[in-house]
């Protein structure tokens, strides 16, 4: 039991992520943000968090998948990177999952594009898979294909 991992789940254009519990500082409801001119696409803007200013990614956009349809609103999941405290912009929160070791698996071939930069592996549930998301290239805008 000592070798399940955590991961917080987090459903983006139907595809079910995860990260493990220990990087993520908070999920919170979606937070108006200041715009930043000239940034990258995927940066969505600044959130002002108790003080802090945090850089909010829209995983759609790092994923290369459609914005969010009109009228809903995204949610963040607040991570810690090397970098610093970051939110990615989510479709929805799931829960957090216990996970055992041997149902984790490299990530499969069919995983392409982006995704395939992203993700480091997944874990077959029961009834779907969960693709771990490597938040540290999540946030580096520099591996993004132009």
């Amino acid at each position: 039991m000592s070798d399940e991992r955590q991961f917080c789940t987090f459903l983006v254009d139907g595809l079910y992520f995860g990260v493990e519990v220990r990087q993520v500082q908070e999920v919170i409801r979606y937070q108006e943000m200041t715009r930043v001119p000239l940034a990258d696409p995927v940066v969505r803007g600044l959130i002002n968090l108790r003080g802090q200013i945090v850089t909010a990614i829209d995983l759609r956009r790092r994923l290369d998948l459609g914005d969010l349809p009109e009228g809903s609103v995204p949610m963040n999941v607040v991570v810690r990177t090397a970098d610093g405290v970051l939110s990615l912009l989510v479709d929805e929160i799931g829960d957090v999952l216990d996970v055992s070791p041997e149902n984790y698996e490299r990530p499969p071939e069919t995983i392409s594009g982006v995704a395939r930069e992203l993700v480091t592996g997944i874990y077959k549930l029961k009834d779907r898979l969960l693709l771990v998301l490597d938040t540290e290239k999540a946030a580096s805008l520099s591996t993004k294909a132009a």
